[in-house]
């Protein structure tokens, strides 16, 4: 595999981007700022999206597709929103090139100016509202339950490889309602559903929370949060759910019709996540040695690894192990038989490592004479000899216990690196020597919050939904309060 990459004690940050671009998963693109995702970190996206696609339409939601482009007018009928997005927008003013002639090359052409700018959409809210007012008409068409898969583009001038790009893939859900409850309901139970799968899938222990303020949504009334801890100490914003009110209906005058005949403005909700998504995964479990993956979203399962020295054994092996193939295969495991005679068994499982395959089969001619293999570990590197009776549902079962042990050291890491503190200089020190979640009370003033934000450079992750309503000082005014948040330091 050539060079290691470099050590999460060195360098975190150097380590993220060694490992994204060692295990094959994702490299620069000539775009500045965007990303080439290739097959093997598509494959881990395309499990998260069959995953999160199946629980969206469990809970009534239907595919559709919005333009790509949105009319510069559309972003100015919601103030909040426009001011939230403007710097970040991507503008087109012309449809068409020609050729230079001064060279060979081709120039935009002054004549082809359009007669409004379009937007390459940040969000898809106001293109989906615009719709929405030709679709609901009445209480019969209410609650509407549309998601998009899509890609957005945000002009970002610092990046990171799948945490922060100019081009991103996500979904985005868009709701409306007939009553300020249902949609309430309906915005809870999407942040619900990203931290089930979070934890269910990714191994990765969220907290649920509301966002203050000045953090939530443009255009939102109310914004939660699922924030996760990575191993540096750093907190990940992982998905949102937004609560918005009237707001976009009022932009887009789209009103229905109750029982009783009285035409009334739309409740809504937009929520989403992005493959953002992958680079926690990546920062959540990995180590130096390369990706670690939860088996529920890992594109291989089991590798296995034939060991030999000659054409009568290798020819062996491949008949045993075809038979453990199609045993595994039966029963839902996704195997791969990397029979390359090109490289050899060390290279193989130095790779395999490096991406993350949860368990590795090691067969060699011992292995034949005692119907045995040698069954490897990703997560602990624990090896063992297993017999070949039943080998499908013992690895069945090993694979549930990697997805456990993955979770349950996360979680035990954010409860290490979770501290109470009660006083800024206190606060001050926790930040520099340990890092992690900060516990702290806030009076819930713009004031407190962006004072500790300028003495820390941490911020309010959320206000966490579980509450002991325990009271306390608030770490900048003294003042009394009830409100107990989390700050860290954050990608």
């Amino acid at each position: 595999m050539g060079k290691k990459i470099t050590s999460k004690s060195e360098d975190y940050s150097q380590w993220y981007n060694d490992l994204v671009l060692k295990a094959g998963l994702a490299e620069h693109s000539a775009v500045r700022g965007c990303m080439v995702i290739k097959p093997y970190g598509f494959a881990i996206w395309e499990n998260m999206k069959a995953e999160l696609d199946r629980m969206f339409k469990e809970t009534g939601h239907s595919n559709a597709y919005f333009p790509l482009f949105i009319p510069k007018s559309f972003l100015s009928k919601e103030a909040a929103h426009v001011e939230g997005f403007a710097k970040e927008c991507a503008v087109i003013t012309h449809y068409r090139l020609k050729k230079d002639p001064d060279g060979d090359g081709v120039i935009v052409d002054p004549e082809a100016k359009l007669e409004e700018e379009l937007i390459v959409r940040p969000t898809s809210e106001t293109i989906i509202w615009n719709s929405y007012r030709n679709w609901i008409q009445s209480y019969r068409d209410l609650p509407l339950l549309i998601n998009q898969w899509a890609n957005v583009v945000r002009w970002e001038m610092r990046t990171r490889l799948f945490l922060r790009t100019a081009e991103f893939l996500w979904q985005e859900g868009h709701t409306a309602h007939a009553t300020k409850e249902e949609a309430m309901e309906e915005s809870l139970k999407m942040i619900h559903v990203y931290a089930d799968f979070a934890e269910n899938f990714m191994a990765m222990p969220v907290v649920i929370g509301e966002k203050t303020e000045s953090e939530r949504f443009a255009g939102a009334e109310i914004t939660y949060t699922i924030e996760a801890l990575m191993q540096d100490g750093k907190a990940l914003q992982s998905g949102t759910s937004h609560y918005l009110g009237h707001n976009f209906a009022k932009a887009f005058d789209v009103k229905f019709t109750d029982e009783n005949g009285k035409e009334e403005y739309v409740y809504s909700t937009s929520w989403g996540v992005s493959t953002r998504l992958v680079g926690g995964l990546i920062m959540t479990h990995s180590d130096d040695n390369g990706l670690v993956l939860p088996p529920r979203l890992a594109p291989i399962h089991v590798v296995i690894v034939p060991i030999f020295k000659n054409d009568e054994q290798k020819s062996a092996i491949d008949e045993y192990a075809d038979g453990i193939v199609k045993e595994l295969k039966d029963n839902g495991i996704k195997v791969k038989y990397d029979d390359d005679d090109n490289k050899r068994p060390g290279f193989k499982f130095a790779e395999y490592e490096m991406m993350g395959v949860p368990i590795r089969l090691a067969i060699g001619p011992r292995d034949l004479e005692n119907s045995n293999v040698e069954v490897a570990r990703r997560d602990t590197y624990e090896k063992k000899i297993e017999s070949r009776e039943n080998l499908a549902q013992k690895l069945n079962l090993l694979l549930e216990e990697i997805q456990d042990n993955l979770f349950n050291k996360a979680k035990k890491y954010r409860e290490d690196h979770t501290t109470s503190v009660s006083s800024i200089d206190e606060f001050k020190e926790v930040l520099e020597k340990k890092g992690g979640f900060i516990e702290a009370f806030w009076d819930g003033s713009n004031e407190s919050e962006e004072a500790i934000k300028t003495q820390t450079k941490a911020d309010i992750r959320c206000i966490p939904l579980k509450s002991d309503n325990a009271e306390g000082k608030c770490l900048i005014s003294g003042k009394s309060t009830n409100l107990k948040v989390l700050f860290a330091k954050a990608y």
